[in-house]
């Protein structure tokens, strides 16, 4: 595995920027698998553990400017999308302290003896412990929130596990700056800097998911290559869990009730939210069932003008550029499709955005039509025109898993009339966030989040965003009738460490 070379490009004009890191050979990777490994004792302490992720917030506020000007000239993305975008990670990282403080994700229980049971109950007492390494891959199209410092690395270190990142060709400048950062933090609170790895390259990619000592994995990507680390992630002697989001369709359907209702809102809010970031957000709505008939056009109408004065973007690179001109070339020339605003090339660098429309019964059966349903990573839409709730119904049985799904109700409807509670029970097998009279794209990090769904939204049943993904990067352990001298803090009588808990059956808090 021969190093090479890692740029700095900026995607406005395709062009190197500056040399900022070569690629990792595999003696890089097994060393800084090997440091993290090694510094899992300095995330025992809860205390400094939190105090750390905190640390870790502040110094990358205080580094805000140079990071999002970093951040811009990697992605194009812009300074006011980044700024907020890097907010929101440090808010993460300031919440996930929290959470490690509250001791409630360590789930305690402890059950004394009961010789009456049958069968009778020994001393037991159960919580959970971190897994170990974990190996993150970093996300293109969120800089900040899924990468160095994103969601993953948060949770993970919250659940006490030292962390290994393969940072993304897109942004790997910004990669190095960010993990300089977390490392100093690191070292303020007396925790070993090798608790934060960062390796550049494929190959890295590879040889971190196969390393011994990686426990568990998280990706944030594509479907083809999620699902490559997925199948390693197997295939090791000692298999691993691996959290992997690969692709979200995000179909909306608009009932004929809500397009006669607020047409001209409905195709405003799909506009904003289709060509938001480029259309770069994972959650996009890719798809949209919008009745036939004279409201279903005042929908399209309004979209369609919308659309068309938005302007042209960049997307993150040029090989996502060159994916999407073909793609949505690939699916305007099916019969029956029509581009009331054509997507494509924008310019020499960037993208304009558009969107297509088919009609519904195309995409009931197997075949050709099937491009249609798949994700097309880009500002551009899908409009499925369907003639009843039979044929809208038919579309949404053929769909994968999704990240989000999405209805749009009348008045009526969401009080419960009519097909309300119907649609809602309809869309929940498809997803693992299903919204009413709202769009997708904006992910708020909040406790009850869930940011995952089936297959191939993601591949296990966890969630990437909110306080709940700490449980990713976790195993629970019993301790049977061991003697009271010998036990972690966390599991004795007297609860020294303030913990929730459930204590011979009672929830005490």
């Amino acid at each position: 595995m021969a190093s090479a070379p890692v740029w700095s490009v900026d995607p406005r004009t395709g062009k190197q920027r500056e040399q900022v890191a070569v690629e990792a050979t595999a003696q890089e990777v097994d060393a800084a698998v090997r440091a993290a490994h090694a510094a899992r004792g300095g995330l025992a302490d809860r205390t400094v553990r939190a105090a750390f992720l905190r640390s870790a917030a502040a110094g990358l506020d205080a580094a805000r400017d140079g990071l999002v000007e970093t951040a811009d000239a990697e992605t194009a993305l812009g300074p006011a999308r980044l700024t907020g975008e890097l907010a929101r990670t440090t808010y993460q990282l300031r919440a996930f302290a929290d959470i490690v403080d509250e001791g409630a994700f360590l789930d305690v229980i402890i059950d004394h003896p009961d010789d009456t049971a049958t069968p009778p109950i020994p001393d037991l007492r159960r919580y959970k412990v971190p897994l170990g390494v974990v190996a993150v891959y970093s996300a293109s199209n969120f800089p900040f929130a899924f990468s160095v410092a994103g969601g993953d690395t948060a949770s993970a270190l919250a659940a006490g596990c030292p962390v290994v990142v393969k940072s993304h060709p897109d942004h790997p400048g910004l990669s190095e700056l960010v993990a300089k950062v977390l490392r100093r933090a690191a070292a303020e609170r007396g925790i070993p800097e090798g608790v934060l790895g960062l390796v550049h390259g494929f190959e890295a990619g590879v040889e971190l998911i196969g390393h011994p000592l990686v426990a568990a994995a998280g990706f944030t990507g594509s479907v083809r290559g999620g699902r490559a680390l997925f199948d390693a992630a197997a295939a090791r002697p000692v298999p691993i869990p691996f959290h992997g989001e690969l692709g979200s369709l995000n179909p909306v359907l608009v009932t004929e009730a809500a397009a006669a209702e607020r047409a001209e809102e409905i195709g405003g809010g799909l506009a904003g939210s289709m060509t938001l970031g480029v259309g770069q957000f994972c959650v996009k709505p890719g798809l949209v069932l919008v009745p036939s008939g004279a409201a279903g056009d005042r929908l399209v109408k309004s979209l369609a003008d919308a659309v068309g004065d938005t302007d042209a973007g960049v997307l993150l690179d040029h090989r996502m550029r060159d994916d999407f001109i073909a793609g949505v070339a690939e699916r305007a020339q099916l019969p029956d499709v029509d581009a009331p605003v054509t997507p494509g090339a924008g310019g020499e660098h960037s993208v304009s955005a558009g969107f297509l429309t088919v009609p519904a019964e195309r995409l009931t059966e197997e075949g050709a039509y099937d491009l249609l349903l798949e994700e097309c990573f880009g500002p551009v839409t899908v409009v499925a025109r369907y003639a009843s709730e039979a044929e809208a119904t038919a579309v949404l049985s053929r769909l994968p898993g999704n990240l989000t799904a999405t209805v749009q109700v009348s008045a009526e409807e969401a009080a419960g009339q009519g097909r309300g509670p119907e649609l809602l029970a309809e869309l929940t097998p498809l997803a693992g966030r299903v919204l009413v009279n709202g769009w997708p794209t904006g992910v708020a990090v909040a406790p009850a989040q869930h940011h995952g769904g089936p297959y191939p939204a993601t591949t296990s049943t966890s969630t990437s965003v909110g306080g709940t993904a700490v449980e990713r990067w976790l195993r629970p352990v019993v301790y049977q009738n061991a003697p009271e001298a010998l036990l972690p803090a966390e599991l004795k009588d007297d609860n020294p460490l303030g913990l929730p808990r459930r204590f011979n059956g009672v929830l005490e808090r």
